[in-house]
């Protein structure tokens, strides 16, 4: 049995960048050979790529953290070190991602070999071949690469069909899907017996096609979670005509009528933007008693409420009766309906040429043991490119931080001579 899966989380590390070299040059006939130390390597992005053949997102069901390799280290002889390859992850098309901790929206990957960067890899640390001036000619100074981006991603399918299929369960929609094209989804006389979105590509006889999605689980008090709730709602968003249909026959003792307002409630609910799609209205089961009495009536009401508007097609799935006066004017609809956004596109942002001035580049905490903690983006990022084996690069991050402020700063919370300072795991004493 195929499982369905259009909601997934994962976890995504780029590479770190490889680490600068320390080295000198050592040859026979080349007196004080100076620096000879190679940078590192870029690390490895993680790229998003739309693979055709994918219609879910059940892979990350399991398997939710992907890293990238990191870059090779620098070597001598001023030789860099090797750029890592990039990850590609492959996902369906109609998936949508977004930051799950900030809700950014990254990019709707939709067309097949699309890719989309999500994390970029660190740049490779500097070797001491980088470092050298007139002053200091043969520095033992070196960077560790820069630490790749680590995100967490949330992807969202929502599948790629022109119409949607809505109803009540049991108004013969899995019939209908099936009689108009190849798909086979399971049919039964139950409530619910489709609880997964299925899509089937329709050919008419002038050539034109188009896919439609049978979308499960509506009924009333859907959007409030009731029955399969709005989960396979979002599916809809994607179509731009709704083929909204109905049993006519009210075999089941519910009137056709509030069925349709119920359902149009339930997508109102959702995204006032549904109801903007186009409507054709699917009178089903029209082979069976009181069916053609209940169609007069439910005409009626809808002229009463002006909405007479909406074109109606009796059919039924059964007998195929309708069915190709239906889908030529479905076609028909589908060419002069535009397409409906699913992200509106992002204003412009005013630049402002005026001081603004920057926000904290670190923060200081007292921890209970009396020492100091110092914390932030910009002072992490350095401490993770510094590298404390050679004296020369200790001495480097001293002044960086003395001149982002770091030692005024602790001066005036009140950090004496002696006092432990510290940086994640690694700590120094403060000398005033």
């Amino acid at each position: 049995m195929s499982v369905f899966l259009d909601l997934a989380k994962i976890e995504v590390k780029a590479g770190k960048g490889g680490d600068g070299m320390v080295a000198f040059r050592r040859e026979k006939y080349v007196p004080n050979g100076g620096p000879a130390g190679g940078d590192g390597g870029h690390g490895g992005n993680v790229i998003l790529v739309v693979e055709e053949g994918l219609r879910t997102l059940l892979d990350f069901r399991f398997n939710h953290q992907f890293k990238a390799p990191a870059g090779k280290s620098g070597m001598s002889k001023g030789m860099h070190g090797r750029a890592a390859k990039d990850l590609f992850i492959k996902v369906p098309p109609g998936t949508t991602v977004r930051d799950a901790k900030t809700g950014k929206f990254f990019g709707d990957l939709l067309e097949n070999g699309q890719t989309l960067l999500v994390a970029k890899g660190g740049r490779g640390g500097r070797g001491n071949i980088r470092f050298a001036t007139p002053r200091n000619p043969a520095p033992e100074l070196a960077e560790n690469g820069e630490l790749g981006q680590i995100l967490t991603l949330e992807l969202e399918l929502k599948i790629l069909a022109d119409i949607g299929l809505v109803g009540f369960p049991s108004v013969g929609k899995s019939t209908f899907l099936s009689v108009i094209s190849k798909a086979r989804p399971k049919i039964g006389a139950y409530h619910f017996t489709t609880i997964t979105p299925n899509i089937g590509m329709v050919l008419l006889k002038d050539g034109r096609t188009f896919a439609v999605a049978d979308l499960p689980g509506l009924i009333e008090g859907a959007s409030q979670g009731v029955g399969l709730g709005i989960q396979f709602l979002r599916h809809i968003e994607r179509t731009c005509v709704l083929l909204h249909m109905i049993d006519m026959s009210g075999m089941e003792g519910r009137d056709p009528y509030e069925d349709f307002l119920a359902i149009n409630n339930e997508l109102k609910q959702y995204d006032l933007r549904l109801l903007e799609r186009p409507q054709i209205i699917v009178a089903n089961k029209m082979d069976l008693p009181d069916s053609e009495k209940n169609l007069k009536e439910f005409q009626e009401k809808l002229s009463k409420d002006t909405l007479d508007k909406i074109p109606i097609f009796p059919i039924s799935g059964v007998t195929h009766q309708g069915l190709d006066c239906l889908l030529r004017a479905t076609a028909d609809l589908l060419e002069v309906t535009p397409k409906f956004p699913l992200y509106e596109e992002e204003k412009e942002e005013e630049v402002y040429y005026g001081f603004k001035e920057e926000a904290s580049k670190f923060e200081i905490h007292r921890l209970p043991d009396a020492s100091w903690e110092l914390s932030g983006e910009r002072i992490e990022k350095l401490f993770a490119m510094t590298n404390f084996n050679h004296e020369e690069t200790v001495k480097r991050f001293a002044r960086q931080l003395r001149g982002l402020g770091v030692d005024e700063a602790l001066r005036k919370r009140g950090a004496k001579d002696g006092d432990i300072v510290r940086i994640g795991a690694f700590e120094f004493e403060f000398v005033d």
